[in-house]
């Protein structure tokens, strides 16, 4: 069994930074050392952090890999390679494919397409609709993220609008209901207003204002009241603004049976930046006000705010093309979430200590991740060693997501992932992924 002591460490994990090291058998951390203890067991590999972070592996709980079905754009392996260069060691993929994994077999197909490809680890939501919530009870509750709901802003049949099937769902779900939060009564409302007056396609500028604070709050009021009702345990998806916040409670996680997700896209992106731009940075809910992503960036400093995902979406550039109603939605970021939030850090908006529990711990223990998450012995060694002082570039021909573009070109980020490990397994180096290595399904204790 290979044995890796990493050396010479900035230890970050469960709310402090220490001077250390880490030992890896195998796949397993086996032993977390303060500053300059030896290892008390035999290694054959050495690696000298120099005085970088390590920290546990980025899981992300909101991705759309685009498999199967829509691989012209995204699949498994391009973009869980594209998680690997970020330092993402496990991410939860959503049920909008081709077909929709909304029954037991488009599910089961989905694993089984993710061991083949997969080179991190992963799993998969399944996505409730008008017609299945029959099957809720059959979901194994061992191998399944949780339920991905739309409540709004309609996808192919995934639009779930009747309240008598809303209330089963948050019934029988038995597992954590992850929902997407718009109202869509108000959003077609205002995208007739605003064609009538600005034509068929307005200006992408106009995004926020179709589907605006309104629509959104209106839509999460709904799902809390929903889960107050049935005691339902809910993840509300990528809150986008301030009047949401209000909603939530700033209190530990584990007080608490409805959380909250920010996305990376929300907090680093404002209306103004429609301008520069222009669809690229559309997605759904709309990214808002500067106000809105200054209370959300604050919110992170508290526990209004659990989790930070991507919701990583890649399109082809010729589907973004268009105004407010016709180009796509959605962005790929996942291969520079971690350096985006490190941004935050730099500007002070949080500590890399929050960083790590809202990236790598809160989801683990917001879905019940079986041994993953932190810098523990006898859990999975998914870490990464993350240079904090490291200025670069973001250029084209660094990018590994399949759609061969991202918002994030030309940017220039201040700390680079040096190195991720995905059950013990050195799959990134720094400059290239290691395309054969396959990640696990992740398990829930449940």
């Amino acid at each position: 069994m290979k044995t890796t002591w990493i050396k010479n460490a900035r230890i970050v994990n469960e709310g402090e930074t220490f001077e250390g090291s880490v030992i890896i058998a195998g796949e397993n951390i086996v032993e977390v050392l303060k500053g300059t203890q030896a290892p008390s067991i035999p290694y054959n590999e050495t690696i000298d952090a120099n005085g970088y972070y390590l920290i546990p592996g980025v899981i992300d709980d909101h991705v759309h890999f685009r498999d199967p079905g829509l691989t012209h754009k995204a699949d498994i392996h391009t973009e869980s390679m594209a998680a690997a260069a970020g330092g993402v060691t496990s991410y939860m993929d959503m049920p909008n494919t081709n077909p929709q994994t909304t029954t037991l077999e488009a599910l089961e197909e989905k694993f089984k397409n993710a061991e083949t490809k997969s080179v991190v680890n992963y799993s998969f939501y399944f996505g409730a609709t008008n017609n299945n919530a029959h099957l809720l009870p059959q979901l194994n509750k061992q191998q399944v993220c949780g339920v991905k709901l739309f409540m709004g802003a309609s996808t192919g049949n995934m639009l779930v609008d009747k309240m008598q099937i809303l209330k089963q769902i948050f019934s029988d779900a038995g597992m954590l209901i992850a929902t997407h939060c718009e109202d869509q009564n108000i959003i077609s409302a205002r995208a007739a207003a605003y064609r009538e007056k600005y034509g068929d396609d307005p200006d992408v500028k106009y995004h926020p204002e179709i589907r605006n604070d309104e629509a959104c709050y209106e839509s999460s009021s709904l799902a809390i009241s929903l889960a107050q009702e049935t005691g339902a345990r809910l993840h509300i998806m990528h809150i986008s603004t301030a009047k949401e916040l209000t909603l939530l409670e700033d209190k530990p996680l584990s007080e608490k049976n409805i959380t909250a997700e920010a996305c990376v896209s929300h907090l680093f992106f404002s209306d103004k930046d429609y301008e520069k731009y222009g669809a690229r940075v559309k997605c759904n809910p709309a990214i808002k006000s500067e106000a809105d992503r200054d209370a959300l960036r604050q919110a992170l400093q508290s526990n209004l705010i659990d989790v930070i995902g991507t919701d990583h979406a890649p399109h082809l550039l010729e589907e973004k093309q268009g105004g407010a109603l016709k180009a796509v939605s959605g962005m790929p970021t996942i291969q520079f979430s971690l350096n985006a939030v490190m941004e935050l850090v730099h500007e002070g908006a949080l500590s890399i200590e929050q960083l790590v529990q809202k990236m790598c711990h809160a989801p683990a223990t917001l879905f019940q991740i079986k041994k993953r998450g932190f810098i523990r012995p006898g859990y999975k060694a998914d870490l990464v060693l993350l240079n904090p002082s490291c200025s670069w570039t973001v250029t084209n021909d660094c990018l590994l997501s399949k759609c061969g573009w991202s918002p994030m070109e030309g940017q220039t980020f201040h700390s680079k992932v040096e190195k991720t490990f995905v059950n013990g397994y050195p799959v990134y180096d720094g400059t290239q992924v290691d395309q054969a290595y396959r990640g696990q399904a992740l398990r829930f204790e449940r």
